[in-house]
């Protein structure tokens, strides 16, 4: 048997996770700004005031009005910078991810089945469309803000397998955070952990993909 038979061909739907895989999330892009020569101060900021677990409350549907409003009454002092995690949300994402861009349209030009499953803001999600064209290549995106769950959880991962009937033994899910690529190969798919752009593209060589 040559190693191409034992190549998995089975694999031809590619799902991509958005923050951390195409586009350049991290709020300390913005916070670095608001924080200007104190790495300390903005880092205890994020971690005890606008934190990663409040974030993914919005990402699960909660509005930034009550997230925002929540924060204010017991950081009032704090007012500007806890506004600012909405009013200047864009900044977090600086650009896009280049290298997986690449990947992403030379996938599309083959007719690659495509889709993104991301945890996001409804409220914020819909700029970043305009921003970023490279967007319109899926065929699909499910938002977790607009379904009121959140990966890991498998239930979102269903969601999308059922509304757009992609076969999980068929598909391959790329993400950031190792977590959600394990609840993805949990559920039949092929799970990704994306560390670059080179190591994905080597990874979606290995599966026939590219």
């Amino acid at each position: 048997m040559s190693s191409n038979d034992c190549i998995d061909r089975t694999r031809r739907i590619v799902v991509f996770d958005l923050g951390g895989v195409l586009l350049q999330w991290n709020p300390r892009f913005l916070y670095r700004k608001l924080f200007p020569g104190d790495e300390q101060a903005m880092e205890n900021f994020l971690a005890t005031v606008c934190t990663q677990e409040w974030n993914e409350r919005q990402d699960a549907g909660r509005p930034f009005a009550a997230a925002i409003g929540e924060l204010v009454a017991k950081h009032a002092d704090k007012a500007h910078l806890i506004e600012a995690f909405r009013t200047r949300f864009d900044e977090m994402i600086p650009a896009a991810i280049d290298g997986t861009v690449e990947i992403l349209l030379e996938l599309s030009r083959a007719g690659v089945p495509l889709y993104a499953l991301t945890n996001f803001s409804a409220e914020t999600f819909p700029a970043q469309r305009d921003r970023f064209p490279f967007l319109s290549a899926f065929d699909g995106i499910v938002v977790s803000g607009e379904e009121g769950v959140i990966k890991p959880d498998p239930r979102i991962f269903r969601i999308l397998l059922e509304r757009y009937a992609v076969v999980p033994a068929h598909a391959v899910f790329v993400d950031d955070n190792a977590a959600n690529a394990a609840a993805a190969t949990a559920l039949g798919m092929h799970g990704i952990h994306f560390r670059s752009p080179r190591q994905l593209r080597d990874e979606l060589v290995a599966l026939s993909l590219l």
